[in-house]
C-alpha cells in the first residue's frame, strides 16, 4: 500500500470507492474526521457516513452536527447505545461509573460504543477512520490499510501519515465546520464526563480520560 501515501485525500479515497464496495466512514465530527467528510461529501463519494452518539456529547459536538448538515446537505446515520445496558449500568454503578477504575471506563465505552460500533459495521467490508499516527504513542505504527480482527473488515486510514499542520491547512483552505472547542485547546473530543482541554507540551490525546494512567483507547481502535 505504499503507493496510497502518494496520494491526496481525495485521491486515496477515490482509490477505496474503485476497488471496493461496501465501504463506511465513522466520524466524531473532530477535525480529522471532517478534514475525511469534507473529500467524501464535497466530491460526492458513495462511502456510508455513521456516527456513534454515547449520549455524553458537549453541545458544541451536536451543533457542528447541524452546520456539517447544513453545509453539505448530506445525510449520515447516528447510532445510539441500547437502552437497556445503559439503563442497567447506571443502576447498578450510577452516571459516573467511569471514574472509578480504568475497568469501569471500559464498561461505560463498550456500551456506549462499541456495540453501537459493531450495528454500525455489520455488512461493511472497509471501514474508514480519521486515525494519525501523531495522534499518540500507540497509534504511531499503524499503517494506512489493514485487516481489523475484532471487527472482521478492512480498516481504512486515509490520513494517517498526516501531520497536525497539515490537518488545519486543509481545513482552513476548505472553509471547513468545526467543532468550536478546539479553539478552547480540546484537541481530541470525546464524552463531556470524559474529555478536559490539554495543556502545552501534552500529546493530543492526554485531554482524554485525563484521571487515568493508560493508552487513552476506548476500544473502538485497537493497537
Amino acid at each position: 500500500m505504499e503507493e496510497l501515501k502518494k496520494l491526496s485525500l481525495e485521491e486515496r479515497l477515490k482509490w477505496v470507492v474503485e476497488n471496493h464496495t461496501d465501504i463506511v466512514f465513522s466520524s466524531s465530527f473532530g477535525q480529522e474526521d471532517q478534514a475525511i467528510a469534507h473529500a467524501i461529501f464535497a466530491n460526492d463519494l458513495p462511502i456510508e457516513v455513521f456516527t456513534l452518539d454515547t449520549g455524553r456529547h458537549f453541545p458544541e459536538t451536536y451543533e457542528v452536527m447541524d452546520k456539517t448538515k447544513a453545509r453539505y446537505k448530506k445525510e449520515f446515520t447516528t447510532y445510539f447505545p441500547d437502552t437497556a445496558m445503559v439503563e442497567e449500568l447506571v443502576k447498578a454503578k450510577g452516571f459516573h461509573s467511569f471514574y472509578n477504575s480504568v475497568e469501569d471506563r471500559k464498561e461505560c465505552c463498550f456500551i456506549r460504543k462499541i456495540v453501537p460500533l459493531r450495528r454500525a459495521l455489520k455488512g461493511a467490508k472497509v471501514w474508514i477512520t480519521g486515525l494519525r499516527a501523531e495522534q499518540s504513542e500507540n497509534r504511531h505504527d499503524m499503517p494506512i490499510w489493514e485487516w481489523d480482527e475484532a471487527n472482521q473488515v478492512y480498516k481504512f486510514n486515509p490520513i494517517i501519515d498526516w501531520t497536525f499542520e497539515t490537518l488545519e491547512e486543509y481545513l482552513k483552505e476548505n472553509k471547513v465546520p468545526q467543532n468550536s472547542l478546539h479553539k478552547k485547546g480540546f484537541v481530541s473530543i470525546g464524552c463531556g464526563p470524559c474529555t478536559r482541554a490539554i495543556m502545552e507540551g501534552e500529546e493530543p490525546r492526554a485531554g482524554r480520560w485525563y484521571w487515568e494512567e493508560s493508552k487513552k483507547e476506548c476500544g473502538l481502535h485497537a493497537s
